[in-house]
């Protein structure tokens, strides 16, 4: 019961087991608090880009097609390519890059080689919305940074994050259960 409290709480209480009267991590209820918190902090990103969409006044784009924008970059991708890169579900993707197309964001562009794929890549209005989300990207580093979570902590989180990825992605592969 104190676990799933622990699980429920949202603060950063870390739940633990009694043993040997020493307090020692419960694997299991990190675990799935970390699952929690990922959720929400996907989440909250989402939300904060919303409030930059806002702040710049653009309305012509939902915050999810943003973050599309900006993980095409200066590539011209297809959409098998996003979906295969693992951001993003199929039907999501060809619905949201059919919103930035028709919003001017980005152009689509046949193969010469296979008339059948189509690469999009951003268009001068996509690049100018690229690059206000990339200086948001920017504040927020120089704003961690202050807080203090430097680069260094930035890398072990990420490691901690590949790592989990790694795990589910074998998880998929190679079912042991």
């Amino acid at each position: 019961m104190a676990d799933q409290q622990a699980i429920n709480d949202g603060n950063d209480t870390q739940a633990t087991t009694e043993s040997d009267d020493k307090k020692s991590p419960d694997a299991k209820a990190v675990y799935l608090e970390s699952l929690q918190l990922i959720e929400r902090l996907h989440r909250r990103f989402l939300d904060v880009v919303k409030v930059e969409l806002d702040r710049v006044g653009v309305e012509d784009i939902n915050n999810v097609q943003a973050v599309i924008l900006y993980n095409i970059a200066d590539s011209e991708i297809t959409v098998g390519e996003l979906t295969s890169r693992g951001y993003y579900q199929g039907s999501n993707v060809t619905y949201n890059l059919k919103k930035l197309v028709e919003n001017g964001f980005l152009e689509q562009v046949r193969s010469p080689y296979d008339r059948r794929s189509v690469r999009v890549h951003l268009t001068e209005k996509g690049l100018d919305l690229f690059h206000r989300i990339d200086d948001l990207y920017q504040y927020q580093v120089t704003e961690l940074t202050r807080g203090g979570l430097d680069a260094e902590n930035l890398a072990e989180l990420k490691r901690a994050l590949l790592a989990l990825e790694r795990f589910w992605s074998d998880q998929v592969r190679f079912p042991s259960r």
